[in-house]
Order: C-alpha cells, then structure tokens, then sequence
C-alpha cells in the first residue's frame, strides 16, 4: 500500500518528529535526560524522619511533607498504584512521618483517617518487615528478641552457598548495615514523647511502652551481646563493606533506601552525627531530590536516579525514530554515556572483577547491570564503526560485558551471575525471595536477545543465541506469557521475550510465538488497548489495570509488529488510541510500569510515557511503510 491508501502514516511520521522535538527539549546541557523516578511515599517518609530525629532542620521537609498529603487517599490509606485499595506499611510510613514532623497533629482529619485505617488493617503490627525496621530503628517499635541476620553470615568464605558475598547486590547494599544494626539493636529515641502506642493491635506497645520509661537519651546504643572476638571480627568486616561501597555523593551504592539504613548503621559503630561521613551522606540522599510537577510544590526522593537508564534509552529511541547518529542530542547524550562506563564490576560469586559495564544511576561506580548496559549499547551501535577510536573500545569492552555475565542455564540475570537461591530458604522474610538472589529472568534475557539479533546480527546459529533461546522457551507460561521481573509485569515479560526471539530468528510462526500473541488478544480491553495492574506480580498471574495505560499498549503494540508482516485493523485502532492518550497526559501516562518489589515498591518512570510509544510508532512506520 502507499502512503495516501494509509493517512495513519503520515500522522504517525509527524507525531514522531513531533516527539523527538519535545525531547530534545528536554535535554540537560551536560547531554543527559533527567526524569523522575517516582515511587511510592516510602523514601520521602524516611527522610522526613531522619532529618527529624537527627535534629537536622532542612528546607527540604515542606515540600516532602507536601507530596505525602497529596497523595492520600479518601480512605485514609497512602496507595501504591491507582487500583491500589490502600497500602498499609507505606500508611504506617507516611503517617508517622508526618507525625514526628509536626506537620500532622494526630486530631487533623486526614491522620485520623489514616489511624483508622491502620488500625483496621492490622496495626503496626501488619506492616512489612523493612518498615518494622525503620520503626524500630527511631524507638517507635520492639526489636525482635533474636537479632534477625546472624552475623557469622558475612564470615562465610565467598564458595560458600550462604555467604552475604553470594547474594544479591541490592540485599547486601542493605544487609551490611542491618548485621550492626541487628547485633547492637540500636535505636534513636525520638526527641519527644512522640509514640505510635495507638496504632497497635496487640500487647507489642507494652514493651515500648517499657522502653520508654527507662528514658533512653536519644543516640545512645544498645548493645544485646558481648564483644566477643568473632563479632568484633565481623562487625568490623561488615563496617568495611560499606566503607568500600560509599559513592562520591556519600551514597551507599546509589540507593537511598540503603543510605537510610547506612546513617543509622554508622551511629551504631561510633560515628558521630556531626561527622563528614554522615553529612556526606545525608547530602547524597539530599541530591536525590526532584520536583515532580512544575506545578505543585512538591518534592520526591527517588530511590536511586534513573540518569544513566533514561539518557540510555531516549538517545536509542530517538536514532530508531528517525534522527541521525550525528544529531547534536544524540552526539550529546553518547559523550555523556561514555565516561560513566565502569572500568571494574562488583562480581561477588567471582575471583576477579569483570570491566564494561554501565550502572543505572549517575553515581554509580560499583555496581553495573546488564540492563544497562545494553540499553547503552543500544545507543552506541550507530556510532560503534566511527569515531576516533573511544566509541568502539567501549562498544566491545561492553559487549564483552554482557557475553561474561550469561548464565549457565543460558539466560541472563540484572546484577549477577549464577546467584544462587539458596539463601532464600535462611529467612522467612516477606519478599526475600524477591531480592536476595537473581536469577535469570525473561525480560532482560529477552532485551539483551534483541539486541543481539537487531544490533549484532547474531542468530540461532551463535552457541549464545540457541542458550538463550533454550532457556527462554522453557519459561514462557501455559497461557502463553513470560513474567517480567523488572517491569509490570507478564505484558513486560511477553513483549522482551517474543521481541528477543523474533530478533534471534524464530519464526512468527513458532508455536510459542502464536501462543504468546493469542494471550495478548485475549487480554486486550474494551478500551481498545492494554493495560496490567502492578497487582500482577503479587498474584503470580495476569491482573487488568482498570484502563489502558500508554506503556502496556505500546510494549503490546510492539510485540505484534514484530510478528504481523501487516497490521490488522485492530493494531491501527490501538496505536491511534495510543497517539491521543499520549496528548492527554493523564493516568493512563501516570501508572506505575516500573517493578521494584513485588506488593511493595513500584516505580512511575517520566521517561516511559515518552521512549515506548515513540518506539513502538517508530517501528509501525518501519515496518508498514
């Protein structure tokens, strides 16, 4: 067909330039993309509170504070997601933050509500394991009477199928911490009398209540056992590691959840508050600050700065959209990329360190990921025959990368390699399945597959290829899904594996290619697009979002044209839709499509409502023209 049989081209070449011309607007002048990473009200509650019981006045808490009660809800309750009926730990987070702020007196209405929806829910008593944590940490919930990690743990020799070396780095970001933390059972009292008695259900409060009339002075450290040489031996290993592992904005591994824990960890070893490791560190969760909307005086703390990811993907986006190598953007956006290539990888089931890899955020220089790393690539690939040399020694230092960091089951993981799970049967601790290990999973084996095959040529005949193909097979669901790990969630999963092995060469008419588009039909709405809801990743199956969301439909979009060597009516409908709700910039732009932890962490990315649906129009008119 040409172009006058099908208008829908011309308007999708003009809402792509349309696109590229926003983003480019949007560029910062050292060449990057800097977009919010918005979660939920947890780290804005947890730096209210630290800077709270540090006594550390800051203007920075009015316009947390602000974004807190903006986001509850008429129930009481603080929400994770829209179809979200309300989230108890992040309710207990919020409302105690504002709580020991000042800024909520417990009479106000709106913390009245949220009480009473605490109360009804559970109590304190309910909430997630990490938010126990932080409450137990500031005197405002008991200390379990056995510390929960032991701390010979961190001992263990690396070969070791329970050594800390072996778990995940986003577990040990954390744990390092809650060894010391655990093993003194350190707590800073609260300044006042300030208390959550009211929000248990049970007799826990007595014990605090106890606590409290001992008038513990605020600061001081509780130590529950002897110095006895192995502990001292392992507090101080553990101590090290976080020392090691402290970013040049005083981070602990570009985390802020980590950071909070850090802080706390650091007082209980000795440090001073008014020490520079400390200020260093509250300065570095400081920087992690973004206004989420010029037009609210709200403040976020994200979780970790999503610079590299993003910049990453827009520069990709944008040259598959149309625009040249050589773009003045694009060339922006390489020269930013390149020097944040990390010469060394934490590789902790390894002997030696592996180069090449990117991390996720700017200050990052410890702990590079796959994802990353072939969303750079992704933007390199243009550009990796030309140049003076830097772009390709960089481009093959990462490709390296990524081929070390395969699994021997053939797919690939986020951090590490062959992690073990084994550790996971230690604790019974709610979503420690979820973080303490990394196994491979679908949807970046699925990426780095496409990348392969579209930026590489490499197909069924690399050994590479016919591993991960293997693997990827093996795990596609009865109804014809793949779960994604890092994303929402089996739409996510399903786009990066059907796209990883279209790209790889498996034909469209693949058995498991056509059971994977018949699911995608099945689950389109009424609406006329696609939509999930976070609530996927908790219930292990498919859940519909109450509407279409931008990102779902246009990863759905995406995995069809992939397949379909002509659009049916029913694609034209979709991606039509997608153009309009892209203009509307409402919630169907807003949903979280971002995976954290399941039932507890979920991640609305700025850029997504702006690299997919480019992407997918991008390769419609690829494709179709």
């Amino acid at each position: 067909m040409n172009d006058q049989e099908r208008p829908i081209l011309h308007r999708l070449r003009a809402e792509i330039r349309e696109r590229i011309s926003n983003l480019q607007r949007l560029q910062e002048d050292d060449g990057s993309w800097r977009l919010p990473f918005e979660t939920g009200p947890m780290t804005d509650a947890y730096m209210i509170i630290l800077l709270t019981v540090m006594e550390m006045e800051d203007e920075l808490v009015v316009p947390l504070v602000q974004r807190l009660k903006n986001r509850q809800s008429i129930s009481g309750a603080w929400q994770l997601h829209d179809d979200d009926e309300g989230h108890l730990s992040s309710t207990v987070e919020a409302y105690t933050a504002l709580l020991l702020s000042g800024y909520g007196e417990r009479s106000d209405p709106m913390m009245k509500r949220a009480e009473a929806y605490i109360v009804a829910h559970g109590g304190v008593e309910g909430a997630h394991i990490s938010t126990k944590f932080m409450l137990a940490l500031n005197g405002l919930y008991p200390w379990p009477a056995v510390y929960p990690v032991p701390l010979y743990l961190i001992q263990l020799p690396r070969f070791s199928p329970l050594s800390f070396h072996r778990w995940s780095s986003y577990v040990r970001s954390h744990f390092a911490s809650i060894l010391i933390l655990g093993y003194h059972k350190f707590s800073i009292s609260p300044s006042s009398d300030m208390n959550l008695f009211h929000l248990f259900v049970t007799d826990k409060y007595e014990k605090l209540r106890r606590r409290h009339r001992k008038k513990q002075t605020p600061g001081s450290e509780k130590m529950g056992h002897g110095h006895r040489s192995y502990a001292k031996a392992a507090l101080q290993k553990a101590e090290q590691y976080i020392i090691q592992n402290i970013e040049e904005d005083g981070s602990q591994y570009s985390y802020a959840s980590s950071t909070f824990f850090m802080i706390y960890a650091l007082l209980a070893a000795g440090y001073k508050r008014e020490s520079p490791i400390i200020q260093q560190a509250v300065d570095g969760l400081k920087s992690f600050s973004c206004l989420i909307s010029a037009d609210e005086p709200e403040l976020h703390i994200q979780n970790s700065p999503s610079t590299v990811w993003d910049t990453a993907l827009i520069s990709y986006v944008m040259q598959e959209a149309g625009a040249d190598p050589q773009d003045v953007a694009v060339s922006r956006a390489i020269r930013y990329l390149l020097p944040l290539q990390l010469p060394r990888g934490i590789m902790p089931n390894q002997r030696s360190s592996y180069p090449g890899g990117w991390g996720f955020s700017e200050s990052n220089s410890v702990n590079p990921d796959v994802d990353d790393t072939q969303a750079v690539l992704r933007a390199l690939s243009r550009l990796s025959g030309q140049g003076d040399g830097v772009c390709r020694r960089a481009w093959r230092s990462g490709v390296q990368y990524l081929f070390h960091m395969q699994n021997k089951d053939g797919g690939w993981a986020a951090f590490e390699k062959n992690s073990t799970a084994a550790v996971v049967r230690l604790f019974r601790i709610p979503n420690f399945v979820d973080t303490a290990a990394d196994p491979s999973c679908a949807d970046i084996t699925g990426r780095v597959m496409e990348f392969l095959g579209s930026h590489m040529g490499l197909s069924l005949s690399h050994s590479r290829v016919q591993d991960a193909v293997s693997w990827l097979l093996k795990q596609q669901n009865r109804d014809g899904s793949w779960y994604g790990r890092w994303g929402v969630s089996y739409i996510y999963g399903t786009w990066a594996a059907v796209t990883g092995l279209r790209a790889a060469g498996i034909h469209p008419d693949h058995p498991a290619i056509q059971k994977a588009v018949n699911w995608l039909w099945s689950i389109r709405l009424p609406d006329g697009g696609w939509g999930e809801s976070c609530a996927s990743d908790v219930l292990r199956r498919y859940k519909p979002a109450p509407y279409s969301t931008v990102v779902h439909t246009a990863w759905a979009l995406d995995t069809l044209i992939s397949v379909y060597n002509y659009p049916v009516q029913e694609m034209d409908d979709s991606i039509k839709n997608l153009i309009e709700w892209g203009r509307a910039g409402d919630q169907r732009s807003t949903y979280p499509t971002g995976a954290g932890l399941p039932g507890h962490f979920y991640i609305y990315y700025h850029s997504y409502p702006r690299v997919w649906p480019l992407l997918t129009m991008s390769h419609y008119v690829k494709k179709y023209n």
